[in-house]
């Protein structure tokens, strides 16, 4: 493939190393390489260990496993988390950050991972992009003892992976990738869920199709993928040949100033990776059929994920998709999408949102290049139909199969808020 036409910038992934549990290393002026230090709610057998530091990584011992599960043979400091501590320490590193490019340049990915575009300043410093990144990793350590690791690469997709997938395990912390270097790199990738923005259940999806590796959907029809996983496939194609032509500056000045529906909701208990897409198809139905209700049609999706208090925080990401739609099961494949794409490591979730912007008026058709007219009016009748019902019973006189599971808040939900409502 020939990649001129593609974005060449210089682009920076840099990630805190065993952040959590590094942090509280420092403050105890302890070695996060040599100390066996948890992060954890002590007093909770069965707490999710919310960090371990690199010592116990290297011995095996994974971050968000069970307190329960921790080896006994060795003596493991448990420290409380401190949410406070971490904010204020990322904070540190920001302002590090910022002492070498505006902050046009830098998007705060997390707590502790940042996108950096050094594009313009290689010229001002008089150094290579490795040079510049060994001398912004130095300045993170020696203003805050952390230690730091380093993708860097022509555009943020390669980044994000090259740091994931090598730099965490190679002596300097910096994994160096070019267009060049895709068949031996991002190809090899597999399982696919190692794959940034590839989740366990779009990964069986995959497999499905005999796709096992990055170079098989490499080399998969971009047709064949878009036919089953619609404008995701797209981006999967695109994705797995190394291709991303998305812009920090532009991610900064994304805002979102139309209309939007939104809906969120408070769960009663903790739900992790195998049952909240039961409250996001539910959510997405719902806000499907208020889209309906108004004649509205969505080309921008929103998931927003808050974990529970002992963690503290969560996430937000926005999808612009090049399609208008007022399905919830469309609406929801790009909800999962995003779900898969951010969520990591099992946490504990207790309130979700999803919204809806970019809106326009249902007043056009737009057809896919695999939706006949025929389909899209019978779909489209078939919907309308199901809120004609519901609208005459009540939101819960047609629900989905899924609503008899235990896990399910629909009917609640469509009582509280009214059943002509919801």
């Amino acid at each position: 493939m020939n990649y001129d036409k593609y974005l060449h910038r210089n682009i920076l992934c840099i990630d805190l190393k065993s952040f959590f549990a590094s942090v509280e290393c420092v403050e105890r002026k302890l070695d996060p390489f040599t100390t066996p230090l948890v992060v954890c709610d002590p007093k909770r057998n069965g707490a999710i260990t919310l960090a371990v530091t690199s010592y116990l990584k290297q011995k095996g011992i994974k971050s968000r496993g069970r307190v329960y599960e921790l080896p006994k043979d060795i003596n493991i400091i448990k420290v409380p988390p401190r949410m406070h501590l971490y904010q204020e320490k990322s904070l540190e590193v920001i302002q590090v950050y910022l002492k070498y490019i505006s902050i046009d340049d830098l998007y705060i990915y997390s707590i502790d991972e940042c996108f950096l575009d050094v594009t313009s300043y290689l010229k001002l410093y008089k150094l290579s992009d490795y040079n510049l990144a060994k001398k912004i990793i130095k300045d993170v350590y020696d203003t805050t003892h952390l230690t730091v690791t380093a993708g860097i690469v022509p555009n943020m997709l390669l980044a994000k992976v090259s740091m994931d997938i090598e730099a965490k395990h190679v002596p300097d912390n910096i994994a160096y990738w070019s267009y060049e270097s895709i068949p031996d790199k991002l190809w090899k990738i597999k399982p696919l869920s190692k794959m940034w923005g590839i989740g366990h259940n779009l990964e069986k999806r995959l497999n499905n199709m005999g796709l096992y590796s990055i170079y098989d959907i490499a080399h998969e029809s971009i047709n064949k993928l878009q036919n089953k996983f619609g404008t995701i496939g797209i981006e999967l194609w695109y994705h797995a040949n190394g291709i991303d032509e998305t812009l920090i500056s532009n991610l900064n000045k994304e805002e979102v100033k139309d209309k939007s529906y939104s809906e969120s909701q408070v769960l009663f208990k903790d739900y992790y990776g195998y049952n909240i897409p039961i409250i996001l198809y539910e959510t997405s139905l719902r806000l499907a059929r208020r889209l309906r209700n108004n004649k509205k049609l969505t080309s921008l999706i929103g998931l927003c994920i808050s974990y529970n208090s002992s963690i503290g925080y969560g996430f937000y990401h926005t999808m612009s998709i090049n399609e208008k739609i007022n399905d919830e099961n469309k609406i929801y494949d790009y909800v999962i999408y995003l779900f898969n794409k951010y969520y990591k490591d099992n946490l504990p979730i207790r309130k979700i949102a999803i919204t809806l912007g970019k809106l326009t008026d249902n007043n056009q058709v737009q057809l896919s290049l695999f939706e006949s007219y025929e389909e899209l009016e019978h779909k489209k009748d078939e919907l309308y139909v199901i809120d004609d019902v519901k609208e005459k019973f009540g939101a819960n006189a047609i629900l989905p199969a899924s609503s008899l599971l235990s896990y399910s808040t629909i009917k609640e939900r469509n009582k509280k808020i009214g059943g002509h409502q919801a």
